[in-house]
């Protein structure tokens, strides 16, 4: 397949999904996959006791998670398919090609998500007395139908991490039973129900009065659930951690804070427990004095876990590079095996939509202006996220950009920075690309969005 190359160059192709994901993430972990199994439980214990002030909080809390996960979180599910199909649908293509089965399996996992949580929702005080049980039977089965979504979905993620004996055997139950699946779809489990207790502790202090009893029930029986989930959590994101491949790992000083923050690694990370111990402590405060604080600021936890997750999601999608899919392509959409030809033949020779599929005297800086959206465009904007004049002006500060220099550090980026790519095209196009990001200290340009350049 061969598209065109789509470039938010202000935004950035790369932060452009982060963000979409991360929302995604928070909304489907916190308000669906751990939310929909805790109302469940509470909704359980209430028609039990017949605390009908419960039922009414519950109906409230899940009023909230109905249109936020019919909304933004549909929206942004959305999105990420949207996003990722235009930035590199190359990676998008191969994923479809091992996950066929499962995809189509999770989708109608979706749609059956979708119309319980509609049915759930809206006869909540409809199936009241004897159809209560019946109405928790639904509940159930929302429930794990939540939990099967990301289930399926931690599979792919997983493989785009470590593919364990798929290069070899190449089948889908090779792809889905990757050496990162178990201990993520654990953690992530584990979190999405931390997430939700947080969420709930928050929106429980606020549907309620001060200083009443079903404040201080509400307050300390979320705060309680927070906690208990907490420590799986921990344990499986250590097992998790384990799974990372060893030269992946060497890139988390980056892929926790960006180049610019490499140097404070042991920063970042006392940073972050220290988020991790507010959240854990306002918690634990809750559980103990549910009734001596003010309500907003049971927000507070429910930050600090969205942070945590928020940083877990950014170094997840960073840590794999310089590929995007591990072993097998690369984060500009060349396959691993394509390399040699690519350097052989050349990118331009093999792109569709350029417009200058040879390097003359003449059109040397265009064809780098080419090359740089086949090569670079992905991760690398040119003024915005990211940008690669503020790169280079970091690399050479005070001095001019010469074309020889940055040839030569192209030519050997991978080994500077083995996050990054090598190079994947022939020397004349390196050398193109070079003349055209040095006219950039002197020159400014900007890539439309509908930027028609693509490889095959």
């Amino acid at each position: 397949m061969d598209f065109p190359i789509f470039q938010a160059d202000f935004f950035g192709n790369r932060l452009l999904i982060a963000l979409i994901a991360i929302v995604h993430v928070i909304i489907n972990h916190s308000f669906a996959v751990g939310m929909m199994p805790l109302l469940t439980l509470m909704e359980w214990w209430s028609h039990r006791t017949g605390r009908e002030d419960w039922d009414r909080l519950l109906y409230k809390i899940l009023a909230v998670a109905f249109i936020v996960t019919t909304s933004l979180g549909a929206l942004t599910g959305v999105g990420i398919w949207f996003s990722t199909s235009v930035v590199n649908p190359a990676a998008i293509g191969s994923l479809l090609r091992v996950f066929y089965w499962a995809w189509f399996s999770e989708w109608i996992v979706f749609v059956c998500e979708v119309v319980l949580i509609v049915i759930y929702f809206l006869t909540w005080k409809k199936m009241t007395g004897p159809r209560k049980t019946a109405h928790i039977r639904i509940g159930i089965t929302l429930s794990v139908m939540s939990w099967l979504t990301m289930a399926i979905i931690t599979a792919v993620l997983g493989f785009m991490m470590n593919p364990g004996a798929w290069p070899q055997q190449q089948d889908l139950l090779a792809g889905f039973n990757n050496p990162a699946y178990v201990p993520q779809l654990l953690f992530r489990t584990a979190a999405a129900m931390a997430m939700a207790g947080s969420l709930a502790l928050a929106l429980g202090a606020f549907f309620t009065s001060p200083r009443t009893a079903l404040r201080k029930e509400s307050v300390r029986t979320f705060a309680g659930w927070t906690l208990f989930w907490i420590v799986p959590m921990t344990i499986w994101s250590l097992v998790y951690y384990q799974a990372i491949p060893a030269e992946m790992a060497v890139n988390l000083p980056v892929a926790f804070g960006t180049q610019a923050w490499a140097n404070q690694y042991d920063l970042l990370i006392k940073l972050t427990l220290a988020v991790g111990l507010i959240g854990v402590g306002l918690n634990l405060w809750a559980l103990i004095k549910p009734a001596r604080t003010w309500a907003f600021v049971w927000i507070v936890p429910f930050l600090c876990i969205c942070l945590l997750v928020s940083q877990f999601e950014r170094t997840r999608q960073f840590i794999r590079k310089p590929y995007v899919l591990a072993y097998y392509m690369y984060s500009n959409g060349a396959r691993v095996q394509e390399a040699p030809y690519l350097a052989k033949t050349g990118l331009l020779a093999n792109s569709a939509w350029a417009a200058n599929r040879t390097i003359t005297a003449d059109n040397r800086v265009q064809a780098g202006r080419d090359v740089f959206l086949l090569a670079c465009s992905r991760c690398h904007t040119l003024n915005g996220s990211n940008s690669i004049t503020r790169n280079l002006s970091r690399l050479y500060p005070g001095q001019t950009w010469k074309p020889e220099a940055i040839d030569s550090y192209v030519r050997s980026i991978h080994g500077a920075r083995p996050y990054m790519p090598p190079f994947p095209g022939t020397a004349a196009e390196r050398a193109a690309l070079a003349a055209y990001l040095a006219k950039l200290q002197t020159t400014s340009d900007q890539i439309p969005s509908n930027a028609s350049i693509s490889r095959n």
